[in-house]
């Protein structure tokens, strides 16, 4: 099997609320359309397992952890910013979803497959050490960057980052980890409001206006993305795939479609293939328009998994 697809029962049982965009419906549209493309078949389909609290301890705070633990409701909904809430199960998702991305990581690292994508929700590039935000709870791709350095002995990751909004939970990670390339595109000014004025050798922000369309998109990412990735030769290679940037969806004011998502997938396998033997970990966070978030992720696997 080529392409690793994980994913866990407990993330279409965390739910904000029926009005709120993060919905479990998300994980069906994909499955829908994977299904549809006769793609759901070809992949290597995996449960994600619960992520070691070991884990979570190499990008998180202690005290973090323990609050959102304690956070957990035993009903109703619990607000931890006020665009990221738990209900009873969410607590299990995101374990569920952090330990999805480390898993993911084992599976490319052990050779088993070539790459693999993550399905999982709660999303994560928001978070911070000590802060859950912007729909996020523990940094999902912060974790399986973290567990690739410490327990597979890299030296060097990269992290493309192509969801509209910033990756601020991820810079705020890793911002004095020279091992870890964060190359994020987003639209500014724009939530979180932050990254625009980022100067680092390992840290590469390329805001974008709203409005910005395919080409555009990728003028700026082929000078200001790929020389930086080259250069850097990561052994190992994540996405934090966000297709909130699509023109269908109406929570930012990008214009991407389907075939620019397959072009920086095709980048990016580019880099992985002259740098790190090929491997790659792609972890769902935004994308909010479901009829567009399942063409988008369907056309992206696709592409990891050359059919």
């Amino acid at each position: 099997m080529h392409t690793a697809y994980i994913t866990h029962p407990s993330c279409l049982k965390h739910n904000m609320g029926d009005w709120h965009p993060e919905s479990p419906q998300r994980l069906r549209a994909i499955d829908d359309r994977l299904h549809a493309a006769h793609l759901f078949d070809y992949l290597a389909h995996r449960e994600a397992p619960r992520v070691h609290r070991s884990q979570l301890l190499r990008v998180h705070d202690a005290a973090y952890i323990d609050f959102v633990e304690a956070a957990s409701p035993s009903e109703g909904l619990h607000a931890l910013d006020p665009d990221t809430s738990m209900n009873p199960h969410s607590l299990e998702a995101a374990f569920h979803a952090a330990g999805g991305a480390v898993m993911a990581v084992d599976l490319v690292m052990h050779g088993e497959v070539n790459n693999a994508f993550v399905a999982c929700r709660p999303p994560g590039h928001h978070a911070t050490r000590n802060q859950a935000m912007g729909f996020c709870i523990f940094n999902n791709v912060a974790v399986a960057a973290a567990h690739a350095l410490e327990a597979h002995g890299l030296a060097r990751v990269a992290i493309v980052d192509f969801d509209v909004h910033h990756g601020n939970g991820t810079e705020d990670i890793f911002t004095d980890d020279p091992r870890v390339m964060l190359c994020s595109t987003f639209q500014h000014p724009f939530y979180p409001f932050c990254g625009a004025d980022t100067t680092s050798e390992h840290i590469v922000n390329v805001p974008l206006p709203a409005g910005t369309t395919g080409n555009a998109y990728r003028e700026a990412f082929t000078g200001g993305i790929m020389p930086r990735l080259e250069a850097f030769c990561p052994q190992l290679l994540f996405f934090s795939a966000g297709f909130d940037g699509h023109r269908e969806d109406d929570m930012a004011q990008f214009g991407l479609v389907e075939a620019d998502y397959v072009w920086i997938t095709e980048q990016v396998m580019g880099v992985a293939a002259r740098h790190a033997e090929g491997r790659i970990v792609s972890v769902l966070e935004g994308g909010y328009d479901l009829s567009s978030l399942g063409r988008s992720v369907t056309a992206h696997i696709k592409t990891l998994a050359e059919l």
